[in-house]
């Protein structure tokens, strides 16, 4: 089996690192120190290696060093299709459009989801169940991405085509025919992104159903309609060829109809952009809602370890991970049990503690200290 790694990060100017470097080896990483010493600024500059706004969402401006001008992340990278060097980051606060280059060739985000999967899990994920559905929606498309790269495109697609609709339904008189275009765009766009989610489902589910952890499983639906009917069609190998041609025929008349509707609402009111996803903690048939917060943690580290496993036997490739202050979290017995699944997949993992005891067990990995004087933050290998 090939594996994805991060093999050598270098930050210039990023969050609260002037610059920083560290060597892997291809090794996972631990990085220990007092809370608000970096730590989660590290795990931050490898989420910003795949398409999107890293782990944190946060803006171009929020990443810059001090408000300096600009910050860069620069990493070499071990891909199922070999080596590869990243560059990414902001030159100029003026121009906040993040640029990419893979092997000295600029590339369009979305082509970093093809290189290799990668998930995160972060403390502020921990009320996932229990927040609205938008963070839901983007978790699962994370988890989508690693199944399907275009999953990235469609979804950027769709948001930029719905945008342009909503722009266009505060303007009255409408251009029917100008409409109709954008709709078609968010209807094809959609249709993949159903589909996409209901594969990435049924790929989870299998996972989940022949693994034996000590972590609880999570019984998985997608509330929405369209993503409903994929999931049947796969279930009983239907034709999702001629379905995703369907569904896109029924969003666009849908859009069509709901015009009037949006307008006064201000914004679209259907489609996959509304869509959730729930959880049951399987053996309790307790929705995770409803689940203890440490309940809750176990349901998502074992969702994590559910879609690496599942990467894993689809790519070949298992997803490099960040577990930012997972281990705090976990007795001893899920602490060994979660490393012991972390070697099985072979998977490279970053993870974050106040401590290096926490880390016992995780054979191998790299340590460094992370430490801050006067808002810098300093790595120094253990």
């Amino acid at each position: 089996m090939t594996r994805s790694a991060i093999l050598t990060l270098r930050l210039g100017r990023f969050r609260s690192y002037d610059a920083a470097a560290i060597e892997t080896g291809g090794t996972s990483v631990a990085l220990h120190g007092p809370n608000g010493a970096g730590k989660t600024n590290i795990l931050e500059a490898v989420s910003m290696l795949s398409p999107g706004r890293g782990l944190r969402r946060a803006g171009a401006d929020e990443l810059a060093h001090r408000g300096g001008p600009g910050w860069r992340i620069r990493a070499e990278v071990e891909t199922p299709g070999g080596e590869v060097e990243i560059v990414t980051g902001v030159e100029d606060l003026q121009d906040t459009r993040r640029t990419v280059a893979i092997d000295g060739k600029p590339a369009p985000q979305t082509r970093l989801a093809e290189l290799f999967g990668m998930i995160w899990l972060t403390p502020a994920m921990d009320r996932l169940w229990i927040e609205g559905a938008t963070e839901r929606r983007q978790f699962l498309d994370r988890l989508t991405m690693g199944f399907t790269p275009s999953h990235a495109e469609a979804a950027s697609g769709y948001e930029k085509a719905m945008r342009a609709r909503n722009r266009l339904l505060r303007e009255p008189p409408w251009d029917a025919a100008w409409l109709d275009g954008i709709e078609a765009q968010m209807a094809r766009h959609g249709a993949r992104i159903a589909r996409a989610r209901a594969d990435a489902l049924t790929r989870l589910i299998a996972a989940q159903d022949r693994a034996q952890t000590l972590f609880p499983r999570a019984e998985l639906s997608i509330l929405g309609a369209m993503e409903t009917r994929f999931h049947q069609a796969l279930a009983t190998a239907g034709d999702t060829d001629t379905l995703e041609a369907e569904e896109a025929a029924e969003l666009a008349r849908r859009l069509a109809a709901g015009r009037t509707r949006d307008a006064a609402a201000g914004r679209t009111l259907d489609g996959p952009h509304r869509s959730d996803l729930e959880a049951v903690y399987a053996s309790k048939a307790m929705p995770a809602r409803a689940c203890s917060t440490g309940e809750q943690k176990a349901l998502l580290i074992s969702l994590v370890l559910g879609h690496a496993r599942a990467i894993a036997e689809t790519t070949g490739a298992a997803p490099i991970l960040l577990l930012d202050e997972v281990a705090a979290h976990l007795d001893e017995g899920r602490r060994r049990a979660l490393y012991a699944e972390i070697r099985a997949l072979g998977a490279q993992v970053w993870m974050t503690g106040t401590g290096p005891e926490l880390f016992d067990g995780l054979e191998g990995a790299r340590q460094f200290a992370v430490s801050e004087t006067d808002g810098i933050s300093r790595l120094a290998a253990a």
